[in-house]
């Protein structure tokens, strides 16, 4: 069945296809100016590409779209309209600009520095891009159509996969191992950059408080640092009894005072401090 009766909210569109281009003109900058020119890759179809560039001369953007298109015609009758004309849209801009851009100078010759700004770069283009629920193809249109036919595949391990085998590719036909090193830190650094995007770089700590004098000390947080905090029931397993146990959210910067009041209190509090990667609402994000 076809699966392109989709309502278009044509606002919401225009404003994540102009995202899609932005994010394809920034990593399309980060591939043409720095991973290209010193014979890195990013993993996916652009790590072909990077081989048929310098094999054949082939412009890096057209073997792109040569490699997408037969991808979307099989993917047109798994993904929803609006996702089908926003990732055409991810891909043909991408494959335009990254053979603009290659007329350009490269921005540096030295594979380490290209390896972290070049991860760097095309992480941040495609985290807007998947912000804007979007695409530019390969791997993860590859790991889409895969996950359509067999549902209990991981999108993370079908696109680790081809973008492994892609950077061995590399790696033999240049006959340089340190291509593949570089190349992998760099996907790395895409993933981390992609992560702090979505995700924040604010890490909030969580503090588990275990007192018997949780009332005095939950007041004393909520008056000092102006701090809610929330009481969880709880049972000792070994004392077998119930116990409240106190949850805190907090900045890093007020992490030793929370400890202080509740040490001041109770000396005998049993507290535990961790992280938490991200907290949303009243008082945070």
């Amino acid at each position: 069945k076809v699966v392109l009766k989709e309502k278009i909210e044509f606002p919401k569109m225009l404003k994540e296809i102009i995202e899609t281009i932005i994010g394809s003109a920034i990593m399309a900058a980060g591939t043409s100016l720095l991973l290209l020119p010193n014979q890195l890759s990013s993993g996916g179809v652009a790590g072909i590409a990077t081989i048929f560039y310098y094999l054949l001369k082939i412009p890096m953007g057209t073997t792109i779209l040569a490699f997408n298109v037969p991808l979307f015609a099989l993917a047109v009758y798994k993904i929803g309209k609006n996702f089908f004309i926003k990732s055409m849209v991810g891909t043909i801009s991408f494959s335009i600009f990254i053979d603009m851009l290659d007329r350009l100078e490269p921005l540096t010759n030295d594979r380490f520095l290209a390896c972290i700004y070049g991860g760097i770069i095309i992480g941040l283009g495609t985290a807007i891009i998947l912000k804007a629920n979007s695409s530019t193809g390969g791997s993860d249109l590859i790991s889409y159509l895969a996950r359509s036919f067999k549902p209990n595949l991981r999108t993370s391990n079908i696109i680790v996969m081809i973008d492994v085998a892609i950077v061995a590719l590399n790696v033999i036909f240049f006959r340089e191992v340190e291509i593949g090193l570089y190349s992998a830190i760099a996907i790395y650094i895409m993933g981390k950059i992609i992560d702090i995007v979505f995700e924040g770089i604010y890490f909030t700590k969580l503090v588990f408080i275990v007192s018997d004098k949780n009332e005095k000390i939950a007041k004393e947080i909520g008056d000092n640092i102006k701090r809610g905090t929330t009481g969880l029931l709880g049972k000792g397993m070994y004392t077998k009894k119930d116990k409240l146990v106190l949850m805190c959210a907090t900045a890093r910067g007020d992490v030793a005072k929370v400890k202080n009041i509740a040490r001041e209190i109770d000396p005998n509090s049993f507290i535990i401090i961790t992280n938490s990667r991200e907290v949303v609402g009243q008082g945070f994000k």
